[in-house]
């Protein structure tokens, strides 16, 4: 495999680009190496800079569920692009895809387009704060949110005391207001809403992780949050920017059968474009400026192009709902068919799966948290993560990310992903 192009391509970007990358994971830090320069993606494919072709299985980190480049998605951002960029005012495809969404997700009411999902994470906070008059919030450890300040918050002294920045930049009065807990322990949440009584606005989290590998909510968790806020009048967010509308029409929450009162989303809803977005109960979204006093705006809010992509897509979705069916069986043959690998092989491993979403990680125990997940062997992922790229499999270049799966993903691709994990993983 030559990689000459990305590698000058690198060399260049970090005298302009911070670390050479726009993003920390594209960087492989956390598997060694240098980052391949993608040039196009078509289908489950994507071509670097050099020419090397590779099937993947990361789809831009979970929007392409339909693979790269979906003839419907791109026929209408050209046509969309007929009519102009970028307006700055209203246009009746957010009526259209606002209204769409609202019937995919019924917890959701009313919605506010935005950017990101960094954009929709801080602003849903926001609102919660906003409604209940109250400033601190539970986030849980291992769960990502985007980068906003609040957000980046590491675990505190103790159980029950607030976090402390995780970045520089990031002071210690927003710290404060920020509570940690590990992920699928309901107790300490308890605990922390018993010694922050009265005090606490809301309670994020993703209903199925993707920041820490693919990591799945034990029975009853969500249902305890749920009762939790119920009863302390807590605001209940369910971060989907990666599981809405890629575990089932209506996201985790339909899959879980718990409703939120407030969910972030992004990703899918663009297509492929930037695009975020937040929503919920209609009296907790009547407090959005204009309707009522928390601020929130952006001048490329339900962009043209963003929105005509988006609509393309989840209307291909709402109306093809064997579209999850089918990435389910994708995940179940590819999981399946690496227990059967790493069974003869002997190699310590455990693997969550949902859905368009699966890790493997390196470790024999079950990955429920983020401490669970620390325990796996990192080095061994980074071997693993090249051997597979040397058979022309492109992976998430880190441990602690979830693969997402695509339909475009036919019986000769998991057979050639099979292969290339057996040689890879025996390579080991």
């Amino acid at each position: 495999m030559i990689t000459e192009k990305s590698k000058q391509l690198f060399e260049k970007a970090k005298k302009f680009i911070p670390g050479g990358v726009n993003s920390p994971v594209r960087a492989f830090k956390a598997v060694g190496g240098n980052p391949l320069f993608i040039s196009k993606a078509d289908g489950p494919y994507i071509v670097d800079a050099d020419g090397n072709r590779f099937i993947e299985l990361i789809n831009s980190w979970g929007p392409m569920v339909l693979g790269h480049n979906h003839p419907e998605v791109r026929e209408a951002v050209i046509k969309a692009m007929e009519n102009g960029t970028s307006f700055g005012a209203p246009t009746a495809m957010e009526v259209e895809i606002a209204e769409l969404i609202t019937t995919m997700v019924p917890s959701v009411e009313k919605i506010r387009m935005v950017n990101s999902g960094t954009e929709a994470t801080m602003s849903a906070i926001r609102v919660a704060r906003g409604y209940t008059g109250k400033d601190k919030f539970i986030k849980f450890e291992g769960n990502y949110h985007g980068h906003g300040d609040s957000f980046l918050i590491a675990a505190g002294s103790g159980a029950i005391t607030m976090g402390n920045p995780d970045s520089p930049g990031v002071t210690k009065g927003t710290a404060m207001d920020t509570l940690l807990a590990p992920y699928n322990d309901l107790e300490k949440v308890r605990l922390l809403v018993e010694a922050n009584k009265d005090e606490i606005a809301a309670i994020i989290l993703e209903p199925v992780a993707g920041n820490m590998g693919c990591v799945l909510p034990e029975p009853g968790f969500l249902e305890g949050l749920r009762k939790i806020c119920d009863e302390e009048g807590i605001v209940l967010i369910f971060d989907e920017v990666m599981t809405g509308f890629r575990l089932a029409r209506g996201g985790a929450q339909e899959v879980m059968g718990v409703k939120p009162d407030l969910t972030t989303m992004g990703k899918i809803i663009g297509g492929g474009m930037p695009v975020g977005a937040y929503g919920g109960r209609k009296e907790i979204m009547e407090f959005v400026s204009p309707d009522g006093p928390v601020y929130q705006a952006g001048t490329l809010s339900g962009n043209p192009i963003a929105m005509a992509a988006g609509l393309a897509m989840l209307r291909h979705l709402h109306q093809n709902p064997a579209v999850y069916t089918r990435l389910e069986q994708t995940g179940n043959t590819l999981v399946n068919g690496i227990h059967t690998i790493l069974d003869k092989l002997g190699l310590p491993y455990t693997t969550n799966h949902i859905g368009g979403m699966y890790s493997l990680f390196f470790t024999d125990k079950k990955v429920r948290d983020f401490a669970d997940a620390q325990t796996c062997d990192t080095g061994l992922f980074g071997k693993y993560f090249k051997a597979m790229l040397d058979q022309g499999i492109y992976l998430a270049p880190s441990q602690y990310e979830s693969l997402f799966l695509s339909t475009a993903l036919e019986k000769e691709h998991l057979d050639q992903i099979l292969e290339a994990n057996e040689k890879a993983l025996k390579s080991l």
